[in-house]
């Protein structure tokens, strides 16, 4: 009697564990920021950047993720097509290291197993926290000190992802970022001696590509929306 239960949890937990299609992945690209000092293009990657993530396959149209993003940022008026900025000439690096939990929602089915539905256009939504350097006090003018500061960002982006041979696939992705933070780049309206033009926050984005292996075999998706 306890083989045949410890048989059926064992193949119940191997059902559950196998049954649905895993990934893990590292994303390279590039990284950029648009606040108060350099260009303002939002697709304009400028420092290299990359991360590692899991996902969980629910069902051929969502998908789970977890990520882990290393993504330098920086700034420099030189580069900016506003003549106010680029006589200015200000100009900075600092550096995020982002956690994201969220989804992806395919606008196609995907699901590698099978022979049809092996690539798909997509919407990643996900709750994000970073760590970045900031500015913690001026103590005098000219001077500085530095701290270590954790906030959240409403994120949001869009990518395209395919089939590549077996069990590898790849994603071109664009991601968005739109902080509740003024200081990425070290300025904000209490700055010393600074006169700023906007009063907006900061954003960070990074645009890269997604090498992906998929583990798992998906015999019972959860039902679709």
């Amino acid at each position: 009697m306890k083989k045949n239960l410890f048989f059926f949890v064992f193949t119940s937990f191997t059902s559950i564990l196998l049954g649905q299609l895993h990934e893990v992945g590292i994303s390279f690209g590039g990284s950029n920021y648009v606040g108060d000092i350099g260009t303002n293009y939002y697709i304009y990657p400028n420092k290299p950047a990359g991360a590692i993530f899991y996902k969980y396959n629910w069902n051929p149209k969502i998908a789970l993720k977890a990520t882990y993003s290393y993504l330098p940022i920086s700034g420099d008026d030189t580069d900016s097509d506003i003549l106010y900025r680029k006589q200015r000439g200000f100009s900075f690096s600092n550096t995020i290291n982002e956690i994201a939990l969220g989804f992806e929602y395919n606008f196609y089915d995907f699901d590698l197993s099978s022979d049809d539905n092996t690539w798909t256009p997509y919407l990643l939504l996900e709750l994000v926290g970073f760590n970045y350097t900031n500015v913690k006090s001026h103590s005098n003018p000219g001077q500085i000190i530095l701290g270590n500061k954790t906030s959240f960002a409403i994120p949001f982006g869009i990518g395209y992802k395919s089939k590549l041979y077996g069990t590898l696939a790849f994603a071109l992705e664009a991601k968005f970022r739109y902080t509740f933070e003024d200081d990425l780049d070290f300025t904000n309206r209490e700055t010393p001696n600074v006169i700023l033009e906007g009063t907006g926050n900061d954003w960070y984005m990074f645009t890269g590509f997604s090498l992906i292996y998929t583990f798992g075999r998906p015999a019972c998706y959860a039902k679709g929306l």
